[in-house]
């Protein structure tokens, strides 16, 4: 049997930069012509996906399980559009916000992009082609360009769900990665953007606070039960002001007590160090007293947390509103009190 034709190494170091993708103006530069890339999709050694690009991976992308796998898949799409769009596309939308790193955005999104000269195109290979608008862009690895994030919020918030929008807003302010005052230009911005009348109260439930998506999905889901926290990330320390931990959600009780709720995620809390980290932190808290500490996974946030919380927080006679969040921390013990 022949042997196959080797690759040019540069093929690996440009797909790389490109979440395993190349464009077949690329593969050209490099020396792998028309004929050539026919015999590598012949022997499954390039995958084609949309006309003029290819994958180097050629395990599919839904068996892909490697760690990092959804980020990975949206910013492949992100990728898919601006080499099918050709040097100097911008990626827009929720493509944008990939490359940005965003969190909580959906699990899948679709190629968008905008093409040099900024015209509309037709939809082809399941890539959406937008005209330019009146958009800031800057430039990104070497001769395409993103949208800023403003712009690429604007557009992509209405082409997401309540929760998925709020979490990668939480998330941008959680990294400064944008202020409230970006935020309330991209909401201007997204006014004129189709599917944006629903999303107006939207924009008004980001909290920076939050940690990660699950969280914001929790907090949406006490504010959805008619138990909004009455705060978050709350710090809590001893009588003698000694550093106890901070928790997720927290309700300060009539009497004067806490309810303390944690979230775990997989990807933070199932890890052996995390694991005794958590317990730890869990027995200070709960010894100390003044507490009531209750602990949540991904599966219970629509279902047995806010019923539990309800349950809790009835009986204790809270109601909303009725606490000054000033972001002091709380010293628990008899009976939970401010500093």
């Amino acid at each position: 049997m022949r042997p196959l034709k080797p690759l040019p190494v540069q093929l690996e170091v440009i797909a790389s930069r490109q979440e395993g993708l190349i464009s077949g103006a690329q593969l050209e530069e490099i020396g792998v012509d028309a004929s050539w890339r026919h015999r590598l999709v012949r022997q499954c050694r390039l995958i084609r996906v949309a006309r003029g690009v290819f994958d180097t991976y050629v395990v599919p992308p839904h068996l892909r399980t490697h760690p990092g796998v959804l980020d990975h898949l949206r910013r492949r799409a992100a990728w898919i559009g601006l080499l099918a769009g050709g040097p100097g596309s911008t990626a827009v939308g929720l493509c944008a916000l990939a490359l940005y790193t965003v969190k909580g955005l959906p699990r899948t999104i679709r190629p968008e992009v905008v093409v040099p000269g900024g015209g509309w195109r037709p939809a082809r290979d399941g890539i959406v082609f937008r005209a330019a608008g009146d958009m800031v862009t800057a430039r990104f690895a070497g001769e395409f360009r993103i949208a800023s994030i403003t712009d690429a919020l604007a557009l992509g918030v209405g082409q997401m769900r309540r929760d998925d929008a709020v979490a990668a807003m939480d998330d941008l302010l959680h990294t400064r990665t944008a202020t409230v005052d970006d935020l309330v230009t991209a909401h201007d911005l997204a006014r004129g953007h189709r599917h944006v009348e629903t999303t107006h109260p939207w924009w008004q439930l980001a909290d920076g606070r939050s940690e990660s998506p699950l969280e914001s999905r929790a907090r949406l889901a006490c504010v959805d039960a008619g138990i909004p926290p009455d705060t978050l990330q709350l710090e809590a320390v001893d009588g003698d002001g000694v550093f106890l931990g901070r928790v997720d959600l927290a309700w300060h009780l009539p009497d004067g007590t806490w309810l303390l709720a944690e979230v775990d995620g997989a990807e933070v809390h199932d890890t052996p160090e995390a694991v005794f980290r958590d317990r730890r932190r869990q027995n200070a808290l709960v010894a100390v007293g003044g507490s009531r500490l209750l602990r949540f996974t991904a599966t219970d946030v629509r279902g047995a947390m806010v019923e539990t919380l309800s349950a809790v927080l009835r009986a204790a006679g809270w109601m909303p509103g009725r606490y000054d969040d000033d972001g002091r921390p709380a010293t628990l013990g008899a009976v939970g009190t401010l500093l």
